[in-house]
Protein backbone atom coordinates (compact mmCIF):
# COMPACT_ATOMS: atom_id res chain seq x y z
CA UNK A 1 0.00 0.00 0.00
CA UNK A 2 1.41 3.25 -1.12
CA UNK A 3 1.88 6.11 1.45
CA UNK A 4 -0.14 9.05 1.05
CA UNK A 5 1.67 11.99 -0.40
CA UNK A 6 1.45 14.86 2.76
CA UNK A 7 0.61 18.46 1.65
CA UNK A 8 3.41 20.96 1.33
CA UNK A 9 3.78 23.16 4.38
CA UNK A 10 5.70 26.87 4.84
CA UNK A 11 6.99 29.31 7.45
CA UNK A 12 5.96 32.04 4.96
CA UNK A 13 7.16 34.98 8.15
CA UNK A 14 8.25 35.53 11.22
CA UNK A 15 8.34 38.48 13.63
CA UNK A 16 10.27 38.89 17.01
CA UNK A 17 9.25 41.27 19.75
CA UNK A 18 11.90 42.19 22.31
CA UNK A 19 10.70 44.12 25.42
CA UNK A 20 12.09 47.91 26.14
CA UNK A 21 14.07 46.98 29.26
CA UNK A 22 17.73 46.58 28.73
CA UNK A 23 20.08 44.84 32.10
CA UNK A 24 23.22 45.09 31.42
CA UNK A 25 25.87 43.40 32.79
CA UNK A 26 27.59 46.62 34.34
CA UNK A 27 24.20 47.19 36.52
CA UNK A 28 24.83 42.87 37.61
CA UNK A 29 28.05 43.92 38.26
CA UNK A 30 26.96 46.61 41.17
CA UNK A 31 24.52 44.38 42.00
CA UNK A 32 27.18 41.93 42.64
CA UNK A 33 30.96 43.14 43.52
CA UNK A 34 32.51 40.00 44.13
CA UNK A 35 31.50 38.09 41.26
CA UNK A 36 34.10 38.70 38.09
CA UNK A 37 31.03 39.39 35.28
CA UNK A 38 33.94 39.79 32.68
CA UNK A 39 34.81 36.21 33.32
CA UNK A 40 31.21 35.50 33.24
CA UNK A 41 30.56 37.62 29.81
CA UNK A 42 33.37 35.39 28.31
CA UNK A 43 32.23 32.61 28.99
CA UNK A 44 28.07 33.14 28.29
CA UNK A 45 28.90 35.35 25.26
CA UNK A 46 26.02 37.92 26.83
CA UNK A 47 26.32 41.42 27.82
CA UNK A 48 22.64 42.10 28.24
CA UNK A 49 19.61 40.82 28.08
CA UNK A 50 16.02 42.16 27.27
CA UNK A 51 13.18 42.09 31.08
CA UNK A 52 9.70 42.37 30.80
CA UNK A 53 8.27 45.39 32.42
CA UNK A 54 6.71 44.76 36.15
CA UNK A 55 3.16 44.43 34.46
CA UNK A 56 4.29 43.20 31.03
CA UNK A 57 3.95 38.96 30.48
CA UNK A 58 4.31 36.86 28.02
CA UNK A 59 1.33 37.12 26.34
CA UNK A 60 2.09 40.84 25.90
CA UNK A 61 5.44 40.24 24.24
CA UNK A 62 4.13 37.65 21.63
CA UNK A 63 0.92 40.38 20.90
CA UNK A 64 3.18 42.61 19.94
CA UNK A 65 4.84 40.02 18.01
CA UNK A 66 1.75 38.87 16.14
CA UNK A 67 1.06 42.51 15.42
CA UNK A 68 4.69 43.15 13.62
CA UNK A 69 3.62 39.97 11.55
CA UNK A 70 0.13 41.16 10.52
CA UNK A 71 1.28 44.64 9.86
CA UNK A 72 3.90 42.82 7.65
CA UNK A 73 1.69 42.04 5.23
CA UNK A 74 2.25 38.33 5.20
CA UNK A 75 -1.06 37.19 5.61
CA UNK A 76 -4.26 39.16 8.31
CA UNK A 77 -6.19 37.88 11.06
CA UNK A 78 -9.26 36.70 9.20
CA UNK A 79 -6.74 33.78 7.46
CA UNK A 80 -5.57 32.48 10.59
CA UNK A 81 -7.48 28.95 11.84
CA UNK A 82 -4.99 27.98 14.58
CA UNK A 83 -3.13 30.13 17.16
CA UNK A 84 -0.32 28.22 19.51
CA UNK A 85 1.30 29.84 22.32
CA UNK A 86 4.52 27.96 23.07
CA UNK A 87 5.07 29.66 26.74
CA UNK A 88 6.29 28.42 30.18
CA UNK A 89 4.97 31.47 31.80
CA UNK A 90 1.33 31.83 31.26
CA UNK A 91 -1.18 34.16 32.28
CA UNK A 92 -3.24 32.05 34.41
CA UNK A 93 -3.35 28.55 35.14
CA UNK A 94 -6.74 28.05 33.39
CA UNK A 95 -8.03 29.33 30.59
CA UNK A 96 -4.94 28.47 28.23
CA UNK A 97 -3.39 31.68 27.29
CA UNK A 98 -4.12 31.42 23.52
CA UNK A 99 -7.78 31.67 23.77
CA UNK A 100 -7.17 35.14 25.45
CA UNK A 101 -4.81 36.17 22.65
CA UNK A 102 -7.14 34.77 19.97
CA UNK A 103 -9.72 37.21 21.15
CA UNK A 104 -7.41 40.29 21.91
CA UNK A 105 -5.59 39.44 18.08
CA UNK A 106 -9.03 39.26 16.81
CA UNK A 107 -8.80 36.24 15.39
CA UNK A 108 -11.68 33.92 14.23
CA UNK A 109 -14.07 32.16 16.87
CA UNK A 110 -13.67 29.70 14.33
CA UNK A 111 -10.17 29.33 15.09
CA UNK A 112 -8.43 26.85 17.06
CA UNK A 113 -6.11 27.63 20.39
CA UNK A 114 -3.91 25.63 22.59
CA UNK A 115 -0.55 26.87 24.68
CA UNK A 116 2.44 24.32 24.32
CA UNK A 117 4.60 24.58 27.34
CA UNK A 118 8.48 23.07 26.20
CA UNK A 119 10.43 25.22 27.23
CA UNK A 120 13.87 25.25 25.31
CA UNK A 121 12.64 22.87 22.37
CA UNK A 122 9.28 24.11 22.15
CA UNK A 123 9.65 26.53 18.54
CA UNK A 124 10.45 22.97 16.73
CA UNK A 125 7.45 21.26 19.13
CA UNK A 126 5.51 23.63 18.12
CA UNK A 127 6.29 23.53 14.06
CA UNK A 128 5.91 19.78 14.06
CA UNK A 129 2.41 20.05 15.68
CA UNK A 130 1.39 23.10 13.37
CA UNK A 131 2.51 20.63 9.88
CA UNK A 132 0.80 17.87 11.54
CA UNK A 133 -2.38 20.36 12.06
CA UNK A 134 -1.96 20.73 8.03
CA UNK A 135 -0.89 17.68 6.91
CA UNK A 136 -3.83 16.39 8.50
CA UNK A 137 -6.32 18.77 6.67
CA UNK A 138 -7.52 20.47 9.89
CA UNK A 139 -5.86 23.53 9.28
CA UNK A 140 -4.31 26.13 6.51
CA UNK A 141 -2.93 28.73 8.29
CA UNK A 142 -1.36 28.15 11.91
CA UNK A 143 -0.27 31.00 14.12
CA UNK A 144 2.61 30.00 16.28
CA UNK A 145 3.34 32.14 18.90
CA UNK A 146 6.28 31.84 21.51
CA UNK A 147 6.70 34.04 24.47
CA UNK A 148 8.57 33.80 27.57
CA UNK A 149 9.33 35.56 30.57
CA UNK A 150 11.65 33.86 32.35
CA UNK A 151 13.04 37.25 34.47
CA UNK A 152 9.59 36.39 36.60
CA UNK A 153 11.11 33.18 37.76
CA UNK A 154 14.46 33.56 38.51
CA UNK A 155 15.74 34.92 42.23
CA UNK A 156 16.95 38.72 42.41
CA UNK A 157 20.13 36.88 44.28
CA UNK A 158 20.58 34.22 41.62
CA UNK A 159 23.37 35.99 39.77
CA UNK A 160 24.17 33.05 37.51
CA UNK A 161 20.27 32.62 35.84
CA UNK A 162 20.18 35.98 35.83
CA UNK A 163 23.70 36.47 33.23
CA UNK A 164 21.60 34.16 31.14
CA UNK A 165 17.98 34.70 30.71
CA UNK A 166 16.33 37.27 28.94
CA UNK A 167 12.68 37.89 28.02
CA UNK A 168 11.29 37.82 23.87
CA UNK A 169 8.41 36.75 22.02
CA UNK A 170 7.77 35.76 18.19
CA UNK A 171 5.13 34.92 15.88
CA UNK A 172 5.65 32.79 13.15
CA UNK A 173 3.14 32.03 10.33
CA UNK A 174 2.83 28.19 9.33
CA UNK A 175 1.47 27.96 6.21
CA UNK A 176 0.22 25.20 3.60
CA UNK A 177 0.00 28.12 0.78
CA UNK A 178 1.95 30.96 -0.38
CA UNK A 179 0.91 34.83 0.41
CA UNK A 180 1.97 37.38 -1.82
CA UNK A 181 3.94 39.50 -0.03
CA UNK A 182 6.28 37.03 1.76
CA UNK A 183 9.75 37.43 0.67
CA UNK A 184 10.63 33.46 1.62
CA UNK A 185 9.09 30.54 1.95
CA UNK A 186 11.34 27.65 4.19
CA UNK A 187 9.72 24.70 3.41
CA UNK A 188 9.14 22.57 6.78
CA UNK A 189 10.24 18.68 5.69
CA UNK A 190 10.39 16.94 8.48
CA UNK A 191 10.56 16.75 11.72
CA UNK A 192 11.75 14.37 15.00
CA UNK A 193 11.09 14.84 19.02
CA UNK A 194 12.76 13.05 21.90
CA UNK A 195 12.38 13.33 25.64
CA UNK A 196 14.34 12.17 28.80
CA UNK A 197 11.92 12.96 31.73
CA UNK A 198 14.26 11.51 34.13
CA UNK A 199 16.51 14.71 33.41
CA UNK A 200 13.93 16.68 34.77
CA UNK A 201 14.97 18.20 37.99
CA UNK A 202 18.46 19.19 36.32
CA UNK A 203 16.29 22.40 34.79
CA UNK A 204 12.98 23.13 37.13
CA UNK A 205 10.93 25.47 38.48
CA UNK A 206 9.80 22.75 41.41
CA UNK A 207 6.95 25.13 43.45
CA UNK A 208 3.74 26.89 42.35
CA UNK A 209 2.22 23.64 40.52
CA UNK A 210 0.26 21.20 42.37
CA UNK A 211 2.68 18.69 42.97
CA UNK A 212 4.95 21.14 45.48
CA UNK A 213 2.56 24.70 45.75
CA UNK A 214 4.19 27.57 47.13
CA UNK A 215 3.39 28.96 50.43
CA UNK A 216 2.84 32.06 51.98
CA UNK A 217 2.67 34.41 48.96
CA UNK A 218 6.43 32.62 47.93
CA UNK A 219 7.40 33.05 44.20
CA UNK A 220 8.25 29.86 41.98
CA UNK A 221 11.65 29.91 41.63
CA UNK A 222 13.83 28.14 38.72
CA UNK A 223 16.60 25.87 39.47
CA UNK A 224 19.27 24.83 36.86
CA UNK A 225 22.08 22.52 37.16
CA UNK A 226 24.18 24.01 34.75
CA UNK A 227 27.00 20.92 34.13
CA UNK A 228 24.58 18.40 33.81
CA UNK A 229 22.43 20.17 31.07
CA UNK A 230 25.46 20.90 29.40
CA UNK A 231 26.65 17.01 29.58
CA UNK A 232 23.16 16.54 28.28
CA UNK A 233 23.55 18.84 25.35
CA UNK A 234 27.02 17.31 24.26
CA UNK A 235 25.82 13.58 24.82
CA UNK A 236 22.65 13.59 23.15
CA UNK A 237 22.20 16.77 20.55
CA UNK A 238 25.36 15.25 17.98
CA UNK A 239 23.80 12.11 18.10
CA UNK A 240 20.32 12.84 17.38
CA UNK A 241 21.27 15.32 14.74
CA UNK A 242 23.04 12.54 13.02
CA UNK A 243 20.86 9.99 13.23
CA UNK A 244 18.10 12.68 11.67
CA UNK A 245 20.00 13.42 8.91
CA UNK A 246 20.93 9.78 7.99
CA UNK A 247 17.27 9.74 8.29
CA UNK A 248 16.69 11.72 5.19
CA UNK A 249 19.53 10.70 3.64
CA UNK A 250 21.89 13.82 4.00
CA UNK A 251 25.15 14.96 6.01
CA UNK A 252 26.42 18.01 7.60
CA UNK A 253 27.77 18.82 4.89
CA UNK A 254 24.39 19.51 2.81
CA UNK A 255 23.33 21.79 5.58
CA UNK A 256 23.84 25.12 4.72
CA UNK A 257 22.60 26.72 8.14
CA UNK A 258 21.96 25.09 11.24
CA UNK A 259 20.07 27.66 14.00
CA UNK A 260 20.27 26.29 17.36
CA UNK A 261 18.59 27.08 20.85
CA UNK A 262 20.73 29.80 21.73
CA UNK A 263 21.74 28.60 25.55
CA UNK A 264 24.83 30.21 26.00
CA UNK A 265 28.37 30.80 24.10
CA UNK A 266 30.13 28.16 25.69
CA UNK A 267 28.00 25.44 25.11
CA UNK A 268 27.21 26.18 21.57
CA UNK A 269 31.07 26.28 20.30
CA UNK A 270 31.59 22.80 22.05
CA UNK A 271 28.02 21.62 20.40
CA UNK A 272 28.86 22.79 17.10
CA UNK A 273 32.92 21.69 17.08
CA UNK A 274 30.80 18.25 18.04
CA UNK A 275 28.19 18.99 15.09
CA UNK A 276 31.35 19.05 12.76
CA UNK A 277 29.69 22.47 10.83
CA UNK A 278 31.95 25.61 10.08
CA UNK A 279 31.33 28.39 12.21
CA UNK A 280 29.42 30.30 9.17
CA UNK A 281 26.70 27.89 8.95
CA UNK A 282 25.85 27.92 12.47
CA UNK A 283 24.12 30.98 14.68
CA UNK A 284 25.37 32.42 17.67
CA UNK A 285 23.29 35.02 18.15
CA UNK A 286 22.56 36.19 22.09
CA UNK A 287 25.09 39.00 23.01
CA UNK A 288 22.61 41.51 23.50
CA UNK A 289 19.44 39.62 24.43
CA UNK A 290 20.37 36.45 25.92
CA UNK A 291 18.88 33.17 26.40
CA UNK A 292 14.88 33.32 25.38
CA UNK A 293 13.94 29.98 25.55
CA UNK A 294 11.49 29.10 23.60
CA UNK A 295 12.24 32.31 21.43
CA UNK A 296 15.92 31.60 20.49
CA UNK A 297 15.33 30.14 17.55
CA UNK A 298 12.75 32.41 15.62
CA UNK A 299 14.66 34.92 16.83
CA UNK A 300 17.87 34.26 15.57
CA UNK A 301 16.63 33.27 11.91
CA UNK A 302 14.57 36.44 11.88
CA UNK A 303 17.31 38.68 12.35
CA UNK A 304 19.94 37.12 10.30
CA UNK A 305 16.90 37.08 7.49
CA UNK A 306 17.41 40.82 7.89
CA UNK A 307 20.92 41.44 8.06
CA UNK A 308 21.91 38.79 5.66
CA UNK A 309 22.30 39.35 1.98
CA UNK A 310 22.18 37.07 -1.16
CA UNK A 311 20.24 34.11 -1.95
CA UNK A 312 18.89 32.15 1.84
CA UNK A 313 20.53 28.74 3.14
CA UNK A 314 19.15 26.20 1.06
CA UNK A 315 18.83 23.70 3.37
CA UNK A 316 18.43 24.42 7.28
CA UNK A 317 17.93 22.85 10.18
CA UNK A 318 16.79 24.16 13.73
CA UNK A 319 18.17 22.66 16.81
CA UNK A 320 15.97 22.65 20.13
CA UNK A 321 17.10 21.24 23.58
CA UNK A 322 17.02 21.92 27.39
CA UNK A 323 14.52 21.73 29.84
CA UNK A 324 12.58 18.64 30.29
CA UNK A 325 14.84 17.57 29.68
CA UNK A 326 13.70 17.81 25.51
CA UNK A 327 14.86 18.27 22.07
CA UNK A 328 14.21 18.39 18.98
CA UNK A 329 14.93 19.07 15.40
CA UNK A 330 13.67 20.36 12.14
CA UNK A 331 14.68 20.29 8.62
CA UNK A 332 13.77 22.60 6.10
CA UNK A 333 14.62 23.88 2.18
CA UNK A 334 14.23 27.58 0.77
CA UNK A 335 12.50 28.70 -2.06
CA UNK A 336 11.69 31.93 -3.12
CA UNK A 337 8.17 32.93 -2.53
CA UNK A 338 5.93 33.09 -5.73
CA UNK A 339 2.44 35.25 -5.90
CA UNK A 340 2.28 32.83 -8.95
CA UNK A 341 1.81 29.65 -7.07
CA UNK A 342 -0.93 29.84 -5.39
CA UNK A 343 -2.11 26.96 -3.17
CA UNK A 344 0.00 23.71 -3.11
CA UNK A 345 -1.42 20.98 -3.20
Amino acid sequence: MESAILPSVFISGIAVHLPEKIETNQELDREFPDWNIRKVEAKTGIRERRIAAESETAADLAFRAARKLFASGVCNESEIDFVMFCTQTPDHLAPATACLLQSRLGLPTTCGAADINVGCSGFVYSLAFARGLICSGQSKNVLVLTGDTYSKIIRRDDRSNRALFGDAASATLVSSQSFPSSNFRFRIERSVLGTDGSGAPHLIVEKGGFRNPSLHGEMPALYMNGPEIFSFTLTTVPKVLNEFLEGAGLSIDDIDLIVPHQANAHMLHYLRERIGIAPEKFIIDLADCGNTVSSSIPLALARRLEISSGSPPRRMVFLGFGVGLSWGATLLTCEPADPALGSNP
